[in-house]
């Protein structure tokens, strides 16, 4: 048996950075770095080493400054656009993130990356080694051998010779002969006007070389002789050019390239500063000094000196372990608990497998922990807390006194954090990887229930969750000070967390009947629909398919304005939405595809997620993912049942009360723009809402100079475009779009606006200085939305951190005020003893689920909370409206 022959890989790293950073778009850290060709390249990185596993590898760059090229020919690469400006600071992070991996970072001065590759290719192949270039850039097909293979991970492809020789039409020295005719764009070769890469390759493999061709260019017919004859010194120029330089002086020998351990120190630093979160846990530097104390309670002795402890204690961090994710359908295997950073518990209940140690019992573990786990003063700590108190009210344990949750200090103390997750905060602010599910459980299909890990490594696992959850609240609590947060966090986030446990817990009642009613009717619809789009088109295709859509509708009915993207004919709205100007199958394409959405995204969908005990849907309401502090709901997405067409109105027909009851809506009217003329104290905006006018009728007479009875319903509606585009920051081009006007008219509308509303002119420009100067904005509770990217080299990206930086504090206020009438309403139906109950929150809307004979009552209640959760200079206007069903009573 023979040793294999050692391999050297040699990655074109300035091509795959560029490659990266068009690959991924608009990815930065919470500093405002952008970070996306730093993360394309660091997996591709990745990829190479874990598919591959070479034993030498270089990473090879372009040095700064021109190369000698420049000095052949002073136009060489002249039409290259500058490096895009949030590309430049990613460059020196991604040759110190190559060093911490342990690899060589190769560049040289006056030469080209493919310059470096080419000698270290051809030395080391000549050596017996098997060479293997990582690029996509054909210039380097001019080195590929028997031994030489090129490899493009980006499209999984190798090329060797015969590769090389499909596209050019010989063997790999034959790249430089048809590049020298054909030249390249890109790098501003000049080669031969009018011959391509397809003629070059044809001429080439007639005469075999430039030289060859130019000294018998006679023999050459036509046009293409008078070109050769012309053009041969460019040709020749050319040539020198595109060869590449394989013998340079780099003074690295073998043992430079081999491969090492990474530096796991200085990738933890460097993944953790640029909120790689994943990536730093893969590569974390463990702590040796670590000696936690994990203890398993097995025996009700242990029991009860645990329950002295935490009686003790003037706080506990507790953490549940499960069978599922879905709180509502987990059952408990095991809590954990800690008093002290480094100390914890794990009482396991639940653990089966051949081997299993005695547990004690749930119900005994579960009566005994019961006084301090409903006791309202013992101060808890959780992270995540809403997910436990659903697992252990599922158990019949009502927790109280949870008045800490890191996940929700997190997303208030930093707001810029990608991730609030215990893994990630553990790495952010303790230094210390956490021991992944995976880890204990698997992953896949060989992933297992943790009530069948095995009960030591369960004490490991669980115990380090409240472990950490207690250190986490020891590093979080002084965040919301320094953070100007616990206002906010003690009076309106906190109290939030147990109210949104109860509507999860409480859930919607759904009739499936009306939902697959309106699936039937919208299948017969889409069958209509599409039997009009095949007849438009004059040919069957599949409708779902975006590809088929673009050829049919540019390629077999050449509609005008079609925008190809690298997967063919983009077909998105905004091209269909142009389309349907020119023809009805855009409009009727349209059509089909939301109606499609609707039906799979709720008609089909919901009945599946009805809870077979229930009878209800319980959605999950998640507090800490949007940037403005809204809230968002989840499996289901019942925020986003649209109420403009009228099949989203017809699923809301399908949410209905309790028997004996009705469904309540309240709703903020034109809350947006009540904080902006609070915000922004403009008084004729405030004077509009205590007088109760019709705020858009308002706008139109100050906009147009007319009295109100001349206001034109197409002059409402375009105050009233105006009026919500300044709270998201349009400019005049949207408005235009949006209006159907030219730029210049909506221009003029944009000044009349701010020139009769001065202040509000003014609240916009201060709130992009604040965003500039501390790289938030602030709401009227103080909440802090990040804008990290306002300073952002690339246009495209501050312009959008500007229009957010006008948003997020009247969306954020908003979602204030909201969250406000929440813990009020909530709180005063308790006191009042009511059944009421509060089960959907949508923007800003609140739903109730209603017993008839409390209706009043509760009507005025809802009102007096609402519209008193906060003080404004406007009054703050709810309206309600009761009805067997959602539809009826929004």
């Amino acid at each position: 048996m023979t040793d294999q022959p050692k391999r050297l890989y040699l990655i074109d790293g300035s091509s795959y950075i560029y490659r990266a950073y068009f690959a991924i778009r608009h990815l930065s850290n919470s500093k405002g770095l952008a970070t996306n060709a730093i993360f394309g390249f660091t997996n591709m990185l990745l990829k190479v080493m874990r598919e591959h596993a070479p034993d030498h590898l270089a990473v090879v760059f372009d040095a700064r400054g021109p190369s000698f090229r420049k000095e052949i020919y002073p136009e060489y690469k002249a039409n290259r656009a500058a490096m895009p400006e949030d590309l430049v600071p990613q460059i020196p992070v991604i040759k110190d993130l190559v060093r911490a991996f342990n690899l060589p970072a190769l560049e040289l001065e006056g030469f080209e990356a493919d310059d470096i590759i080419a000698t270290l290719a051809k030395k080391h192949a000549a050596q017996g080694l098997e060479v293997t270039i990582v690029s996509g850039d054909k210039d380097l097909m001019q080195v590929v051998s028997e031994q030489i293979r090129m490899l493009d991970t980006m499209k999984d492809k190798v090329y060797g010779p015969a590769e090389v020789a499909e596209r050019f039409g010989g063997g790999p020295d034959k790249v430089v002969e048809v590049q020298a005719l054909a030249g390249d764009s890109s790098d501003n070769i000049p080669g031969v006007p009018g011959i391509g890469e397809k003629t070059a390759v044809k001429l080439i493999a007639e005469f075999g070389t430039v030289e060859e061709l130019l000294a018998r260019f006679d023999e050459v017919k036509g046009k293409m002789r008078d070109k050769l004859r012309e053009f041969g010194e460019q040709a020749l120029l050319s040539k020198r050019l595109v060869t590449l330089k394989d013998d340079l002086d780099l003074g690295i020998d073998y043992d430079a390239l081999a491969t090492g351990e990474p530096d796991r120190a200085a990738l933890t630093a460097l993944f953790g500063e640029l909120e790689f979160h994943k990536l730093q846990q893969e590569f974390f530097a463990e702590s040796r000094d670590r000696n936690d104390d994990y203890r398993g309670v097995f025996t009700e002795a242990e029991l009860d000196q645990l329950i002295r402890e935490l009686e003790k204690a003037p706080r506990i961090s507790f953490d549940t372990e499960t069978t599922s994710l879905d709180p509502l359908c987990a059952e408990l295997v095991g809590i954990s608990f800690a008093v002290q950073a480094g100390a914890a518990w794990y009482i396991p209940l639940g653990h089966h497998y051949l081997g299993a140690p005695e547990q004690l019992g749930r119900e005994l573990v579960l009566e005994r922990l019961r006084p301090l786990l409903e006791d309202p003063r013992k101060s808890k700590i959780a992270q995540n807390a809403k997910y436990d108190l659903l697992v252990l009210r599922r158990a019949g344990v009502e927790v109280r006194g949870v008045d800490f949750d890191t996940m929700v200090a997190s997303y208030l103390g930093n707001p810029a954090a990608k991730s609030h997750g215990m893994d990630s905060l553990a790495a952010d602010l303790l230094g210390r990887r956490t021991i992944a599910f995976s880890e204990v459980a698997g992953s896949g299909k060989n992933q297992i229930s943790f009530a069948e890990v095995e009960v030591d490594k369960a004490i490991s696992y669980a115990a380090e969750d409240a472990d950490v959850t207690l250190q986490l609240f020891e590093k979080l609590e002084p965040m919301l000070k320094e953070a100007e947060q616990e206002k906010l966090f003690h009076e309106v986030e906190m109290p939030l967390v147990g109210i949104l446990a109860d509507m999860e817990w409480q859930g919607v009642r759904v009739d499936p009947q009306v939902l697959g009613t309106l699936s039937g009717e919208m299948e017969k619809k889409l069958a209509a629909l599409e039997r009009d789009i095949h007849e438009l088109a004059g040919c069957s295709f599949n409708i779902g398919s975006p590809k088929q859509i673009g050829e049919v509708l540019f390629e077999k009915l050449k509609l005008p304005r079609g925008r190809k993207t690298k997967t063919g004919w983009s077909t998105d709205v905004e091209v269909l939405q142009n389309l349907a100007e020119e023809h009805p199958i855009a409009a009727r394409i349209l059509d089909h595809r939301s109606l499609a959405k609707l039906k799979g995204t709720y008609t089909d969908a919901l009945p599946k997620l009805i809870h077979p005990d229930t009878g209800r849907i319980h959605t999950s309401f998640n507090q800490t993912v949007t940037a403005t502090g809204r809230l968002s709901s989840s499996d289901p997405n019942l925020q986003n049942i649209p109420i403009r067409s009228e099949e989203g109105r017809r699923i809301r027909e399908a949410f209905i009360p309790a028997e004996g009851g009705v469904l309540l809506a309240a709703d903020y009217s034109q809350i947006e723009l009540r904080i902006l003329a609070h915000l922004a104290d403009e008084e004729m905006l405030q004077e509009s809402f205590a007088r109760g006018e019709d705020i858009h009728r308002r706008t139109a007479c100050e906009i147009f100079g007319v009295f109100p009875e001349m206001v034109s319903d197409e002059q409402r509606r375009q105050a009233k475009t105006i009026n919500f585009g300044v709270l998201y920051g349009m400019g005049a081009f949207s408005l235009a779009k949006s209006l159907g006007i030219d730029r210049k008219k909506a221009q003029s509308f944009i000044d009349a606006y701010f020139e009769r509303l001065p202040r509000v002119a003014d609240f916009l420009e201060a709130r992009r200085e604040e965003a500039r100067k501390n790289k938030y904005v602030q709401t009227l509770l103080g909440r802090r939305c990040a804008i990290p990217e306002i300073d952002s080299p690339n246009q495209g990206i501050r312009s959008y951190a500007e229009r957010n930086a006008i948003n997020y504090p009247l969306q954020g206020s908003a979602a204030d005020i909201i969250k406000v009438a929440m813990v009020r309403v909530f709180e005063s139906l308790g006191r009042a003893g009511m059944k009421t109950r509060m089960v959907l929150q949508v923007h800003d809307e609140l739903v109730f689920d209603v017993p008839e004979s409390e209706l009043e009552k509760a009507r005025e209640l809802i009102r007096r909370e609402m519209e008193e959760a906060v003080k404004l200079k406007v009054p703050l206007d709810v309206d309600i409206g009761v009805g067997k069903n959602w539809r009826e009573a929004h």
